[in-house]
């Protein structure tokens, strides 16, 4: 999970009436990951029998998300660390934002150093009450193109939050029970989290900031980015089948935090199907996903 802060302007309508106006909004960016740039994913996500891979060579799924930096400047980020409230998605009256879940089918590769062309659309804005109070879901569909045509076809999902005055988790799910055809140790250090932050421009300092994380946002730790979580589970299934799912998805469940070191399991689920997750150290879930492929 990721998080960002927004603020309402004086006057603004807080409703979702107001923010479903922005539902069919679209933009087209372009951006690329340079092989130096590749070479600092690599150092922070890459197993340790994988090399980095070149100029033009194929880039290993998800290193799309480090195509497009929130490249704002210094006087454009809120106290948080993230761009203050303006541009695509839509002025949320919630403290927090978390990255909730994704879906991504693999059309074609993406390569070190090729120009990708993204177009991203609003398709979705819900309010919902939870044991915390109000929730705003924004749903996006992101359609990515490389020199080949479509590579990849996206949803994400964004849930936005007030912060509450005390840290209160969402329940605990117990990790996979059963035969594991994956089961590795993933030490999650300040470093870690730092380089991590550092590859996707993410000034968010819950991530690295621990007086903020405890005294502002009420976390127990510094939080374990939801992405990186997902990347991690994305190469140990790469490894497990010899080469990228055509689908994958991924949910957080609950928050991860730097102070624990994670387990990337997974059980299969079918001839082409594997259900995995990361695990805490008292063995509950912190991020669920799937990952598919065609036979």
């Amino acid at each position: 999970m990721d998080g960002s802060q927004t603020h309402l302007g004086a006057g603004a309508d807080p409703t979702v009436d107001h923010l479903t106006d922005w539902v069919g909004r679209s933009e087209t960016v372009t951006g690329c990951v340079p092989h130096g740039v590749a070479t600092t994913i690599h150092a922070t996500l890459a197993r340790a029998d994988l090399t980095c891979p070149g100029p033009g060579e194929v880039l290993p799924p998800l290193w799309h998300w480090y195509a497009f930096p929130p490249a704002v400047g210094m006087a454009d980020l809120a106290e948080d660390g993230h761009p203050k409230l303006g541009g695509f998605l839509p002025p949320v009256p919630y403290e927090r934002r978390m990255w909730a879940s994704g879906a991504l089918s693999f059309h074609d590769d993406l390569r070190v150093g090729e120009e990708i062309e993204k177009t991203s659309t609003i398709t979705r804005v819900d309010e919902k009450h939870g044991s915390t109070g109000g929730m705003v879901f924004v749903e996006l569909a992101h359609e990515l193109r490389g020199a080949g045509g479509l590579a990849i076809r996206e949803s994400q999902t964004i849930v936005y939050l007030p912060i509450a005055p005390q840290f209160t988790p969402p329940p605990k799910k117990p990790g996979l029970t059963g035969e594991l055809v994956i089961d590795t140790y993933q030490p999650v250090s300040t470093a870690l989290l730092f380089r991590y932050s550092a590859i996707t421009f993410n000034a968010h300092r819950i991530h690295y900031d621990l007086p903020y994380a405890q005294q502002i946002e009420h976390y127990p730790g510094l939080v374990v980015h939801g992405p990186l979580q997902a990347n991690l589970l994305m190469a140990e299934a790469c490894a497990w089948r010899g080469r990228r799912p055509d689908r994958f998805r991924f949910r957080g469940v609950h928050p991860m935090f730097h102070d624990s070191d994670m387990r990337l399991c997974a059980q299969q689920s079918g001839a082409g199907r594997l259900e995995m997750c990361t695990t805490a150290d008292g063995g509950h879930r912190g991020m669920t996903a799937t990952a598919e492929w065609e036979e």
